[in-house]
């Protein structure tokens, strides 16, 4: 494949083993990536990871304001496909089918299924069993293209965003290089998306930060993980914001929803909708990431009985 010419179109992390998948097995001759930004106290120039791995290997980086407006470089590579993967904008119709073997994008889901900015969020949140990869052509409607190939993996209660996050970009990535001899020789029959398998996965609002204790101690506890390592949960405790990192499902079915119940080596017991959960690791507003245990040695009053989000 190497005799094949490719723009990348991807911004964050889970994007990198992507692109370095493509430079290894094709021919990237421009990589396109979101502008770099001022951040920090200091406001340093930050590039992004796609950035930082185009220019590790010489690769052309070109940083449009708004796509939509200013594509003409990718006309002018002329590329035999265009590729993304979370790019963050959205890619101009005229785009889509310019290359001979069109536009290409890796998504994290399972097609129809999450469709949206935050696919890894919601899989998690939504206490889905599975989720994975669609390698798909890009549509004008959101992450509407016909299926190319598409492979799932188990999502374990010992999996948090973050945990997803590697797992299906190593995924994504592998799978894309799989699949693109198949869309080279034509051999491959896109899939259209059935339409009435379609959910959404929109991107997390503050709103869906807060933990809401009068769900079920399951969703709770999906909740959690699914905002874990970012942008991470929080709860409101006697007026301070306690951020919630880890937590498990407890079985006590007793006390008010939001009411501390137990605390102990194990961690904080809060009542549920249905029974409890157990938070195993916080950071108050202000503090580094502890165990709740810490925490609960460093309060200057008892915890039993509090209610959360009072």
């Amino acid at each position: 494949m190497k005799d094949k010419k490719v723009v990348f179109i991807g911004t964050p992390d889970f994007a990198v083993p992507v692109l370095e998948k493509l430079i290894e097995n094709t021919n990237v001759v421009l990589v396109v990536t979101q502008p770099d930004k001022k951040q920090g106290r200091g406001l340093t120039v930050s590039e992004t990871p796609i950035k930082k791995v185009a220019l590790k290997h010489n690769i052309e980086v070109f940083e449009p304001i708004k796509i939509k407006e200013d594509y003409d470089k990718i006309i002018n590579a002329n590329p035999d496909i265009i590729i993304t993967c979370a790019y963050g904008q959205i890619i101009p119709e005229s785009l889509l089918n310019f290359p001979p073997f069109k536009c290409v994008n890796v998504h994290a889901s399972l097609l129809p299924k999450l469709r949206g900015g935050a696919p890894l969020h919601k899989s998690i949140i939504y206490g889905l069993s599975e989720t994975g990869v669609t390698i798909m052509h890009m549509s004008p409607k959101m992450d509407a293209g016909c299926i190319l190939s598409s492979k799932s993996i188990p999502i374990l209660d010992t999996d948090n965003v973050g945990t997803i996050h590697d797992k299906l970009s190593v995924l994504g990535a592998s799978l894309l290089i799989e699949t693109l001899p198949h869309i080279f020789d034509g051999t491959i029959k896109p899939i259209p998306q059935d339409e009435s398998e379609v959910t959404y996965a929109y991107n997390v609002t503050k709103e869906e930060e807060l933990i809401d204790f009068n769900k079920t101690s399951r969703e709770v506890f999906n909740q959690i993980r699914g905002l874990y390592p970012y942008p991470i949960g929080y709860a409101t405790l006697n007026g301070n914001i306690i951020k919630i990192l880890e937590s498990h499902t407890g079985d006590k079915q007793t006390g008010k929803i939001g009411e501390i119940i137990n605390v102990s080596k194990e961690g904080i017991e809060v009542k549920c909708a249905d029974k409890s959960v157990v938070i195993t690791k916080v950071k108050p507003s202000g503090k580094k990431e502890m165990s709740a245990f810490d925490f609960i040695n460093g309060y200057h009053s008892n915890l039993k009985g509090c209610v959360f989000n009072e």
